[in-house]
Formats: structure tokens, sequence, C-alpha cells
């Protein structure tokens, strides 16, 4: 069976607090965002996250850029190449980290 608990195997892990490792992630996708987003960043401090386990790691952040951004960044095995997968803007601090197409 695919569910214990209620928590979908594969699925995304409990929101956590940002850590080092989490703003590398957002310092390496940080350009590109500003060309999906069109908009330069002064500030892009990553806050909290959400990880899943695929042939890789997805990562799902809150960014903090004067308001709030969600990215994905897939993140490969060796850990050594960074995708980013997509950007939402308009988010506010309070806003649930749920995935997004």
């Amino acid at each position: 069976m695919s569910q214990q608990c209620g928590v979908v195997l594969g699925g995304y892990g409990p929101t956590e607090d940002a850590t080092p490792e989490t703003q590398k992630i957002c310092d390496k996708v940080k350009t590109e965002v500003e060309k999906k987003t069109g908009k330069n960043y002064k500030e892009f401090r990553a806050i909290k996250y959400r990880s899943q386990v695929v042939e890789g790691m997805n990562f799902l952040i809150k960014v903090h850029v004067g308001d709030y951004l969600h990215i994905i960044v897939y993140v490969n095995l060796p850990g050594d190449e960074f995708s980013l997968s997509g950007v939402q803007q308009h988010h506010t601090e309070d806003d649930p980290l749920e995935p997004f197409p």
C-alpha cells in the first residue's frame, strides 16, 4: 500500500526551517529566478523548505525577496547540478509551502 499514517510515500516531507544548505541551493538558482520573474533581488534569503526524494531531490523553498517567492529546485544525486523547476510570486510569510506545477 502506498500510504502510511496519511503520508503518501514519495511526497514532500514536512516544512522545516531553512538551513545553510537550503541557502546554497537558492544562491545557485537566483539568476535563473530573476530571469523568470524579470526582477533583480537585493535580498534572496531562504526561509522554509520541504524536500522530496526522487531520482535526486526536489526542494520546495520559500524565499524572502522583500515579499515572498516559492521556488522548486531539482538537485541531482551527486549534488552538482541544480535545475529551477518553477517559481510562484506574490506569496506571504504565512502561505503554506504547497507543490505546484
